[in-house]
């Protein structure tokens, strides 16, 4: 996953990247933490010198520079250039840009009372600023006059592409509204942005508040024994919670049914207890407040307002898709609740296989089918020699290197960090890597940045990018070992990281992952392809122990294997998209309640009770804690380009240079071109559909 967290910061000044100049706010303290000037290599955030008593100094101060910036280029009574205006909201707010990306990446995985309470000071404040930018007539008028004179300027397309992006921001910001309409837009991104920490910090509390605490060791019956080291308290009782690395290991492997049924409804039902972390009251007010703004507008719904500006264009697009994929993964769903039935029966269960069935009688038909489950194949997947695959791989499609540097500051000892260099030893990126829970993490697997790649002002900076993850921790004497659910992840978040260490723009504002929200997973979804593929698995799967490479034969179990509980899959995740797209079309939530809505979706969709929506709408945190409203149909729309473009990779060679370089080019340019058109010249025709129903095995 792509993180947009701070997302009212990057869709409403998305404009602030760095600067030439400083600002003109009022100096912060010469001692302030967060904006002292960084001695450490590459400039690299000092995070072990950072104070958080510093944070609300250092945004009041970005937050004035940052005006002043804006209100030099609203009050240039010279004629509007390119330079004076666009480049020059290109530069501003480099201190705004510097305490925000550090805040809000750290409130993610480092989040604390203090935190939440930082990012509930400044977000009104982001909010009122954003106002203050995207509604003002005069620096609109001066953006306006060189959009309609765009084609005499002599622009080349990124400049074209950047500037198009700022003219359709601010009509989307609210620029074209009355003063009246203005003010209400305004009062509903400030309640929105609050709306949403809040309903972060309720499921990041749901959470952390589940424990299963086992005494009788019998309850551990069929969990294997890393399973239950990890699990080991100090006071001889076994913990088990609803961090990932924990709690579907126990569904797959516990014979207590009675204590499965309590984990995976424990999961699910995350901000939906009725208690102080519910989170039903506020998702129906982010979806009034978000249809409010659509309306406000000029759109029939928020999902029409988000897919406007997205490669899909309209809703009716979106659901074209899913619906193509929707049919035959029930299909073949039922077809595999009906084979984890008949174990169930053979074996005496006495049961109708329910949600809290599944995992566990599906890990038992991988093992009858192919003598495959997690005990077999965690040992060959060690965390570092995965990490070192990836690495790998991308030297040898891409030609960069990884340097392991110990003298970058970090903000959690459980962090690395690495030097990213090219083909001919230069400098690329930094990359930082935070593999496993805690409890002040959010669940889920995610990249951003520290730092964006620009080039603009005669200044080359490159990028600082974060891969974090939830990954099983070392337990003793035995190192992280992952599943191949959790090799993918790694391949995948790195392919994002990949994406954002290799651009070559010259605007911040299109670097990197800056691309169309439907276009950035391709980067990162193609890139799991090489994780599990029989030529280069063998390259990093080594078992800890040993050192020996996979066996051949578990590789082949594996490729069959391949499209083994992909009805399950990719029903769960087509229902959540769905889930997502037909909530923010509904125009009247007067009515609403999110559970109701849910249930009645299912009917709708003949959606088979045994399965669950991957994420429920209490736990949606992609739509109403981050940046993914209308926007988890994009995993889909990407997977038609990653599958189609694989293809090609499968026929030339996985790592075939010539082909290799020209994904390489789509990697580089970030926003800076026409995705679709540049993935033409790539592939020599449109993404096929069919491509995705073939890799899924529906076809």
């Amino acid at each position: 996953m792509k993180k947009i967290y701070y997302s009212l910061f990057a869709l409403s000044i998305m404009i602030g990247m760095t600067a030439c100049s400083p600002g003109k706010g009022s100096a912060p303290a010469s001692d302030n933490t967060i904006l002292a000037e960084s001695k450490a290599p590459f400039g690299a955030p000092e995070f072990d010198k950072f104070k958080i008593e510093d944070y609300k100094e250092a945004f009041d101060y970005g937050l004035a520079q940052k005006r002043a910036d804006i209100k030099a280029i609203i009050e240039n009574t010279d004629e509007p250039t390119y330079a004076n205006t666009i480049d020059a909201l290109e530069l501003s707010g480099k201190s705004l840009d510097k305490v925000s990306s550090i805040f809000f990446n750290l409130n993610e995985s480092e989040n604390t009372p203090q935190m939440t309470e930082i990012e509930e000071y400044v977000t009104p404040k982001l909010t009122e600023l954003s106002g203050y930018i995207y509604m003002n007539d005069t620096l609109f008028g001066r953006i306006r006059t060189l959009y309609d004179n765009r084609e005499n300027l002599g622009l080349d397309e990124e400049q074209m592409i950047v500037l198009d992006n700022y003219y359709q921001s601010f009509v989307r910001g609210g620029a074209l509204l009355n003063e009246e309409d203005k003010a209400t837009l305004l009062d509903i991104d400030t309640k929105l942005g609050l709306a949403q920490i809040k309903f972060s910090s309720n499921l990041l509390a749901d959470n952390k508040a589940f424990k299963l605490v086992i005494t009788d060791k019998a309850d551990l019956a069929g969990l294997p024994q890393g399973v239950i080291d990890a699990a080991a308290a100090e006071d001889g009782s076994w913990v088990f919670t609803l961090d990932k690395p924990s709690c579907i290991p126990f569904l797959q492997y516990a014979d207590n049914r009675a204590l499965r049924e309590k984990v995976y409804k424990a999961y699910y039902g995350r901000g939906d207890n009725n208690n102080q972390n519910d989170n039903k009251a506020i998702i129906k007010e982010i979806l009034q407040l978000r249809q409010q703004k659509a309306k406000l507008l000029g759109f029939e719904s928020f999902a029409h307002f988000v897919l406007d500006e997205k490669m899909a264009k309209t809703p009716e697009a979106a659901l074209d898709l899913l619906n193509k994929i929707w049919e035959p993964a029930v299909k073949r769903a039922a077809e595999e609740r009906a084979e984890l039935q008949k174990i169930a029966d053979r074996e005496g269960a006495g049961i109708k296989i329910e949600g809290w069935d599944w995992f566990y009688y599906t890990e038992k038909l991988r093992k009858e089918k192919y003598a495959l489950n997690d005990e077999v194949i965690t040992p060959y997947f060690k965390l570092e020699n995965v990490l070192q695959g990836a690495f790998d791989c991308a030297t040898k499609l891409y030609g960069v290197k990884f340097v392991k540097r110990n003298d970058i500051p970090v903000y959690h000892p459980e962090v690395s960090t690495y030097e990213v260099l090219d083909s001919e030893g230069n400098h690329l990126s930094v990359f930082y890597t935070d593999f496993f829970p805690r409890a002040t993490k959010r669940q889920g697997a995610w990249m951003t940045n520290f730092v964006n790649q620009r080039n603009i002002c005669g200044e080359n900076v490159r990028p600082m990018v974060v891969n974090v993850c939830n990954f099983t921790a070392p337990q003793g004497d035995t190192p992280a070992l992952l599943n191949i659910d959790e090799t993918r992840t790694l391949f995948h978040e790195f392919g994002h990281a990949l994406h954002g260490m290799l651009t070559q723009t010259h605007y911040p504002s299109v670097s990197g992952t800056n691309v169309k929200h439907d276009f950035v997973e391709l980067f990162s979804q193609v890139n799991e392809k090489w994780a599990v593929h029989p030529e280069v698995m063998p390259t990093f799967a080594k078992h800890y122990k040993t050192g020996e490479p996979i066996p051949a034969e578990l590789i082949g179990k594996m490729q069959q294997s391949a499209y083994f509980n992909l009805g399950f899959e990719t029903t769960e995740l087509v229902a959540a998209a769905l889930l997502d797209m037909k909530m923010h079309l509904i125009e009247d939530y007067s009515n609403f309640d999110c559970n109701e809505f849910e249930k009645e979706l299912r009917q709708e969709l003949g959606f088979i009770p045994e399965i669950e929506y991957r994420y429920r709408s209490t736990n949606f945190a992609h739509v109403f804690g981050g940046g993914y409203a209308v926007g988890y149909y994009a995993y889909l729309w990407a997977e038609v380009l990653d599958c189609d473009a694989f293809e090609l990779f499968k026929e030339k060679g996985v790592f075939d240079p010539a082909t290799a370089a020209a994904f390489k080019n789509l990697l580089e340019m970030g926003g800076s071109k026409d995705p679709m058109r540049e993935y033409r010249k790539f592939r020599g025709a449109d993404a096929n559909p069919d491509a995705l129903l073939r890799t899924r095995g529906l076809i």
